[in-house]
Order: C-alpha cells, then structure tokens, then sequence
C-alpha cells in the first residue's frame, strides 16, 4: 500500500486557463487591450518581415520616416488621414448600435458622385462663390450617402435583412455607377475622370495662404480636417450625452431592454444607418473637392474598410477615431515608400485581427487554475 509520502511525491498539480465572463469593465482595459493590440501585431509583422529576409526595425523605421520624418510628410499624412476620419466616425457610430455596416466605401463613392453632380450636371454655375459651393456639395455629398445607407437600414429594421451582406453587396453596385458616369456622360476624353473642378468647389488647402504665411507653402492639407475634427464632436455629444444617444447605447448593449423601454428600433435602425452613410459620404465630397478636384475611379485606396479597422481601433470613440486615423493615414503613405508595397497592408490586416481578437479580454476575464 501506498504512503501519504508517496502519494504527495507522485503528485503534480496541473494548470489550466479558464475565462470568466467579466461583471464590469475597468476604464483603463479598452485603451490597454487596444494599444496591446497594436504590438502585438507589431510584432508579428516583424517576424513575418524577418522571416520573409527583411529587416523588421529598418523597415519600420523607413515607415515612421516616411509618414512623421518632416513637416511636409505629416502634412501628407493627415490628408489621407482627413477621409479616414470621417469615415472611421460612420464605422463607429453603427457599430455602437450593433449595426455592422460594411459599406462605408460604397457610401463614400455616392458622397463623391453626389458632390460631383453639382458642379458636373452642373446643378449650381461655376461662378458660385466658393462658401456657398461647398456647402452644397457637402449637402449633396451627404444626402446621397445617406440615402445609400437608408436602403440596408430600412430592410434591416423592417425586415430583418442581414446588413452585412446587404451593406457590402452596394459596395460593388456604388462603384460600379461612378464608373459609369466617369466613363459615359463625364468623361474627359474618354478616360477614367472626368473634368477638372472650378475653384470654386476647391476646399481651401494651407497653400493657399502660403502669400501671407510662407510656412504653409507645399502644404496640401484642406478643410476638410476641420469637417472631421467637427464631426467627431457631434458624433461624440450624440453618442455621449443626447438622450437619442442614450437609445442607440441601449439598444446595441440590450435591444430587449430598449424595447421593453418603449424605445423605436426600427426608426432608430434606419437614422443611424443614414447618418453613418452621410458621415462616409462626406468623406467622398472631401476627397474630391481637397484632393483630386474631380471625379475618377480611383479615388479611394480602401478607405471604407480600412475605416473598420480605425473604428474598432479606436474601441468606437469619437476623439480616438481621430488619433488613430492619424496612425493609418501614415501607413497608407507610407505604402508608396516601403517595398514591397505591400507591408503596410499586411500590417493593416495583423492589426484588424489582433483587435478583435483583444475584444475577448473587455467581456472575460482569463485565470490560471490549479487542480
């Protein structure tokens, strides 16, 4: 017969992990989770880059360089920040509701087209004055995304409809239809654009004023920052401290509750989806008027989805959807520069799945267990 002795010598404990669902969140685990998040995946493309015979630091390094290294690349940077922006606030919104809308690219091609149709059909003269241009391209721009993000919200809160499929199927009907206009009735000689914009539907850029400030010379950064920067205020006392607010956090948290709190869905459903279709549209609208002052196929290197990743990035708030748009903006840069072109990308895609994969830790908890 075996001794206590014995038996204790013989003896390992083993260890298993278990999660435990989590009854509060702690304020600091969001921020924590998500910039864990991101070095974790640093680290994992500097294996990859490794692995592949690169040099992880020295690539980086050439990434910071070329996105932050001079006043003149960060300027470039916030331009390809400003769409992000706009549209990483539309991604937010929805998502914040639990509406997963995957066509802000699509709505950010009818916020281009729509803006364009006021100077191409042209619904207002060139000699416009600018202010008043603007603003109805902005409206324009607006509206149209708008209306393409009304059509998966209405068959969403009526019907039941998945608006994932539906959201990222008019994405290819979005583009399909400027790519008709810009090679039919707008084209330019044929090519994939089509003419130049006058002036005065040009956003004022920092090079503008480069006669009384010489500092702003070369600088191409437009308003359309300030149309972010204004936006995601909005989005944020929306979000944060309207009552109409308080009803979309309700319903994404516990739509049974907010139903039995006589809460409309099906009205709420439909506005947030117009209202994150408008904010991508308005991406679009500030596209073409500060950056390519015309309306072309390729006005768009994945803003739309890219702006997935910002929004869950930024954990769904306003004022970090602006800060790491930044972030992304220096990458989408920064992928001219790096060879080969596609690190930043593949960085992209390491970062989306190391967020999500984080979103475990803000609902469980992970324990070691000893038996």
């Amino acid at each position: 017969m075996a001794t206590n002795d014995t038996l204790a010598k013989g003896f390992r404990p083993t260890y298993s992990l278990r999660l435990e669902r989590r009854l509060t969140t702690p304020k600091w685990l969001p921020v924590a989770t998500s910039v864990g998040a991101v070095v974790v995946a640093l680290i994992v493309g500097a294996l990859l880059i490794y692995l592949g015979g690169g040099h992880p630091l020295a690539a980086y390094q050439h990434i910071l360089e070329a996105a932050f290294g001079s006043v003149g690349v960060f300027n470039d940077t916030l331009v390809k920040a400003t769409p992000l922006i706009l549209v990483g606030l539309a991604c937010a919104l929805a998502f914040r509701m639990r509406l997963w809308n995957i066509g802000a690219e699509g709505q950010f091609f009818m916020g281009a087209w729509g803006a364009s149709a006021v100077v191409l059909l042209p619904l207002l003269p060139a000699t416009t004055p600018k202010p008043l241009m603007l603003l109805a391209m902005a409206l324009a721009g607006f509206l149209c995304g708008a209306l393409w993000g009304f059509i998966p919200g209405y068959l969403k809160a009526k019907l039941n409809v998945n608006e994932v499929v539906t959201t990222l199927m008019m994405n290819y009907i979005a583009t399909s239809w400027v790519l008709f206009w810009v090679f039919g009735a707008w084209s330019e000689g044929g090519f994939q654009m089509s003419r130049m914009f006058p002036r005065t539907a040009w956003m004022p850029r920092l090079l503008d004023y480069a006669k009384s400030i010489p500092a702003f010379g070369g600088l191409t950064l437009h308003g359309g920052i300030l149309l972010g920067l204004i936006a995601a205020t909005i989005v944020w006392f929306i979000v944060s401290r309207s009552k109409w607010g308080y009803e979309i956090r309700l319903i994404g948290d516990n739509p049974r509750a907010a139903h039995y709190a006589g809460i409309n869905i099906v009205r709420n459903t439909v506005l947030v989806m117009m209202l994150s279709g408008g904010l991508a549209g308005l991406a679009g609208m500030s596209e073409i008027s500060g950056v390519v002052h015309r309306l072309q196929g390729a006005i768009s290197p994945g803003y739309g989805f890219t702006g997935i990743i910002v929004a869950w990035l930024a954990k769904l708030n306003p004022f970090a959807v602006v800060l790491v748009s930044v972030l992304f903006g220096g990458l989408i840069l920064a992928g001219r520069e790096i060879q080969p072109s596609g690190i930043p990308r593949m960085l992209q895609g390491i970062i989306l799945f190391c967020v999500i994969a984080s979103d475990v830790l803000l609902r469980y908890r992970v324990r070691l267990v000893r038996s």
